[in-house]
């Protein structure tokens, strides 16, 4: 097994980790568990929202008993976008919100707004759902949370910080959406793009309660000095204290984790049945600096005769400090191949999105080996030139390492492999 070998099976196994959190399947156990109602006299709601939402819905139209009626709206993003039929399927922007995704929002609150007691709400959501579904609270106008975003995005902020400050931005995510018909019976089946889980941070926790208050939130974004980077109207609603509980809802809202990074960490796993193979972290987050140094030092720890499989998943962070174009995984591959360059043996290493679309890109991530720092700087160009201007994207393009997938159809958020053949003895 030479690098072209283990390079193919770094992308045998990437697919591998998207099959385990394909959300059909995943809706399919949990729909057999928790059967659809058979109503009388309401309707069945499902609105599912987020880069998965198209595979879910279109399995739950499938669990819906014969002769209930039903309503059912799905939005995503523009790479995944398919009609379905007997469904009101819309696209929007995303990582930025646009006015797409706050058309679309609208028409989520006026379905919501419309459910009786006698309806039943089953709201199927996936990563990506935050951006994908803005509804401005009021004072706000979409271009408040673009500008917002953009700040948050660009300053090394991870999802459960972003999250925390858009729920108090919108009418539909810290539990909104549940007070939007409070008198319905809402059930949400979730799939987490989030280290550790928590159903608050996932798609900004439309059907629970939020993660902290507007002064938690307005105080880190003092404390990180970018407070003055805000609209004035973020920074107006920010700063006045919290009406009480926010969201509260009179709904029954059941919310249930049906798939995560861990089932893909653990699948990949289970395909390296030929390589000696370890996980070594769940929670990789952190900048993507930091998140380099962690990795490279896992590899020398535990480097040993054989062939060798690490695998790491999570989701870090990145400070854009240049014009150029990339994402977290793109930087951190080129982060690793510069601390891997002295590494013996065949290698390769790779960070992928499990959406398939890494920051604002057409690349799920990077596969790099021992020869990528010597590729990119074929034109003169060195690893730090890119780096100081964020465009790993360019840098992987030119050495011939980006992993172009196109989009997958869920999100579990990012997972990392190493595969090492050592160099024989002599």
């Amino acid at each position: 097994m030479n690098v072209s070998d283990l390079r193919t099976t770094a992308t045998l196994i990437f697919k591998e980790a998207v099959a385990a959190a394909d959300p059909k399947r995943s809706l399919r156990t949990a729909l057999k568990n928790h059967p659809l109602p058979n109503l009388r006299d309401g309707r069945i709601i499902l609105i599912a929202f987020g880069k998965a939402s198209i595979a879910l819905m279109e399995e739950a139209l499938d669990h819906i008993p014969a002769g209930t009626q039903y309503q059912a709206i799905a939005v995503t993003n523009y790479e995944n976008f398919q009609t379905i039929e007997g469904c009101e399927v819309h696209a929007s922007g995303h990582p930025v919100p646009d006015e797409n995704g706050a058309k679309a929002a609208g028409r989520v609150i006026d379905i919501l707004k419309n459910a009786s007691a006698n309806d039943f709400i089953l709201t199927l959501i996936s990563g990506g759902g935050s951006a994908l579904l803005p509804a401005p609270r009021k004072g706000l106008t979409l271009q408040d949370k673009i500008d917002t975003n953009q700040v948050l995005l660009q300053n090394g902020y991870d999802i459960t910080e972003i999250n925390m400050i858009r729920q108090h931005l919108s009418e539909l995510k810290g539990g909104g959406l549940a007070q939007m018909a409070p008198d319905s019976t809402i059930k949400s089946f979730i799939i987490s793009d989030v280290i550790g889980d928590d159903l608050r941070v996932i798609a900004s926790g439309p059907t629970v309660s939020p993660i902290a208050s507007k002064e938690t939130a307005a105080d880190l974004i003092k404390s990180r000095g970018h407070w003055l980077m805000l609209p004035n109207a973020v920074q107006t609603i920010l700063s006045n204290p919290d009406d009480g509980p926010p969201h509260r809802s009179g709904a029954e809202v059941t919310n249930t984790l049906i798939c995560s990074n861990r089932h893909s960490l653990l699948a990949m796993q289970d395909a390296l049945s030929s390589f000696d193979v370890q996980i070594l972290n769940f929670a990789l987050d952190g900048d993507v600096a930091e998140a380099a140094d962690v990795i490279a030092g896992d590899i020398q720890r535990n480097l040993k005769n054989g062939a060798q499989a690490f695998i790491w998943g999570g989701e870090t962070t990145v400070t854009l400090r240049g014009k150029g174009k990339g994402g977290r995984n793109q930087e951190l591959a080129l982060r690793v191949s510069e601390k891997l360059s002295n590494l013996s043996g065949d290698w390769v290493f790779m960070s992928a999105g499990t959406d398939g679309r890494d920051g604002p890109t057409d690349a799920a991530g990077g596969i790099v080996d021992a020869g990528t720092i010597a590729r990119l700087s074929r034109n003169g160009q060195s690893l730090a030139d890119f780096l100081n201007q964020s465009d790993s994207y360019s840098a992987l393009s030119q050495s011939g390492d980006l992993l172009i997938t196109g989009g997958t159809g869920t999100n579990v958020a990012d997972v990392q492999l190493f595969l090492r053949i050592p160099t024989p003895a002599t």
